[in-house]
C-alpha cells in the first residue's frame, strides 16, 4: 500500500478550464481527485467490499414486494457511488417495499464514467415502465447519462451527487471550491491488473471525510469494506448534460467533507433541481435515510 502525494487544490481565484487541467494532470499522476462514494456497504456498514480490480464486484440487489399495488407506481433504481455498494441503500429499499414500490439496486462497477453509464443504461433497458432513478455522490454522472437514452427515467434524485454538464469530471467538481477533503493522505492508491490504479480513502480519516453521521462502529466497518473506484474514473468527463425535461431533486449534505456544499447548491442550481437540506457528511443514505426515503417518494408521487 501506498499513499499518494498531497495534490494541490485549485485557489478560489483559478478558473473552471484550470480545475480541469488539474483533473486530469491528477488522473495521469494518480495524485488525487476521488470521486465520492457511493452509499454503499460501507456506509450501512453491512456489505462485503470488492476488490474493485475489473467488472461490478457485487451482484445486483433485486428486492420486489409484491402487492396488487405495485403495478401503478414506478420502479425505484438505486445506484451507489465509489466506496460503498448496493447494501448501502438498505434501509431505504425496506422503506419503499413496505410501501408498496418495486425497488432495484444496481451494482456500480466504478471503473469510469463512460462505461459505467453503459452498464447502467444496459440494466434500465430490463426494467419496464416508468422509472425514478437515484444515485449517490460518483453516479450522479451515471443517472444523468442515462436518463437521456431511457425516456422510461421519469423523475432524477441527487443524493449528495454530482449534477455535471458536458465536458466536465468529478475532479472538475470536487476541486470547484474550497472544502473538499478528497486530497493527500487522506486517499490511498492500489494497483489492479491491466495497469489500473484503484483509489480508497485512507481508513484512519474515513470518518471524518466521508462517513460524518454514522456511528463509531459504523464507520470502523465502513472504513474496511469501501470498493474502491479508479483513478481514471475520476478525471473523465461526462460527455452528456442531463435531461432538462426531466424532474431533478437535489439532496444537499451540509457537513459534507468530499463534495463540498456550495458546489452542492451550485449544480442544483444549474439543473434547476428541487433542493432539500440536511446536516450530514457525505454518506446520506447511510446517516439520514428518512430523508432520502422522503425525497424519493415525492419523486415517485410526481409522475403521473
Amino acid at each position: 500500500m501506498r499513499k499518494p502525494s498531497r495534490f494541490r487544490l485549485p485557489s478560489r481565484s483559478r478558473t473552471l478550464s484550470r480545475s480541469r487541467t488539474l483533473s486530469r494532470t491528477w488522473s495521469l499522476s494518480l495524485a488525487a481527485a476521488v470521486l465520492l462514494a457511493g452509499s454503499g456497504s460501507a456506509l450501512a456498514g453491512t456489505g462485503t467490499g470488492g476488490s474493485g480490480s475489473g467488472g461490478s464486484s457485487t451482484a445486483d440487489t433485486v428486492a420486489a414486494r409484491s402487492g396488487s399495488s405495485t403495478a401503478a407506481k414506478p420502479t425505484i433504481v438505486l445506484v451507489h457511488g465509489a466506496f460503498a455498494d448496493s447494501s448501502g441503500w438498505s434501509a431505504e429499499i425496506t422503506a419503499f417495499q413496505k410501501k408498496g414500490y418495486r425497488v432495484l439496486a444496481v451494482a456500480n462497477p466504478l471503473r469510469g464514467v463512460a462505461s459505467d453509464s453503459a452498464y447502467l443504461d444496459s440494466f434500465l433497458k430490463t426494467v419496464d415502465g416508468p422509472v425514478v432513478l437515484v444515485g449517490h455522490s460518483y453516479a450522479g454522472f451515471l443517472i444523468s447519462a442515462a436518463a437521456r437514452k431511457n425516456p422510461q427515467v421519469k423523475a432524477l434524485v441527487y443524493v449528495a451527487a454530482y449534477i455535471p454538464k458536458a465536458g466536465e469530471s468529478p475532479a472538475d467538481l470536487t476541486y470547484r471550491d474550497p472544502g473538499s477533503l478528497l486530497t493527500g493522505t487522506n486517499l490511498v492508491t492500489r494497483a489492479a491488473p491491466g495497469g489500473v490504479t484503484d483509489i480508497s480513502i485512507n481508513p484512519a480519516t474515513f470518518g471524518e471525510v466521508y462517513a460524518g453521521g454514522l456511528s463509531r462502529r459504523e464507520t470502523a466497518v465502513a472504513a474496511v469494506t469501501q470498493r474502491p473506484i479508479t483513478a481514471a474514473a475520476l478525471g473523465e468527463a461526462t460527455t452528456v448534460d442531463p435531461p432538462a425535461s426531466v424532474p431533478k431533486w437535489e439532496i444537499v449534505a451540509l457537513d459534507d467533507h468530499a463534495i463540498p456544499p456550495k458546489t452542492q447548491f451550485f449544480m442544483a442550481d444549474r439543473a434547476g433541481a428541487r433542493v432539500t437540506t440536511t446536516h450530514s457528511g457525505h454518506d446520506v443514505p447511510a446517516a439520514r435515510p428518512e430523508v432520502v426515503t422522503d425525497v424519493v417518494l415525492k419523486a415517485a408521487r410526481s409522475i403521473r
